[in-house]
């Protein structure tokens, strides 16, 4: 199998599977997903200049955000994909592990710490939000739940390829 068709199926069942556990824990915890329209505004609002809000939810809403704000989410868990092929290369492609998809993942929350949460207002690591620590927390649970959902998505993407 071509590693840019692994990649993107990859990318898109472990983005899918970070947001079946959003809907698990909206059901069960009562804890609200992340809302992807927030992020549509924010991306939307760069198109226009400014990069930086002190709340993005009050920010001027923007005709589509919803559809953008999904669209990235989906696009940047391909990405990630791909960083985790390019850096473990076809040796991990061939037989994929655990481990470097959950390291990966729980990496990759760097980026809603230091460029999306100070973004949209929310500080850096979410130290102008009400409970920073629950928001950390989170924000480490649902990676590292992309972290295994990257390894989940390759090994049904291997058996699938094998049938």
């Amino acid at each position: 199998m071509d590693n840019i068709i692994f990649v993107i199926l990859i990318g898109i069942g472990a983005t899918a599977f970070m947001d079946l556990w959003a809907l698990l824990k909206k059901h069960l915890l009562h804890i609200p997903p992340t809302n992807w329209g927030m992020v549509g505004r924010w991306i939307a609002h760069m198109g226009q200049g400014k990069f930086r809000h002190l709340a993005i939810a009050e920010s001027k809403a923007i005709r589509g955000e919803q559809l953008l704000g999904w669209t990235a989410h989906y696009v940047i868990g391909i990405g990630y994909a791909a960083l985790l092929v390019i850096i473990f290369g076809n040796a991990w492609v061939n037989n994929p592990s655990i481990g470097p998809a959950f390291i990966l993942g729980i990496a990759t929350v760097v980026a809603p710490f230091l460029i999306l949460q100070p973004g949209m207002g929310a500080g850096i690591a979410a130290s102008r939000t009400p409970n920073p620590n629950s928001v950390r927390i989170q924000s480490m649970i649902n990676h590292g739940v992309f972290g295994a959902g990257l390894f989940l998505s390759a090994i049904t993407v291997k058996f699938i390829s094998l049938i």
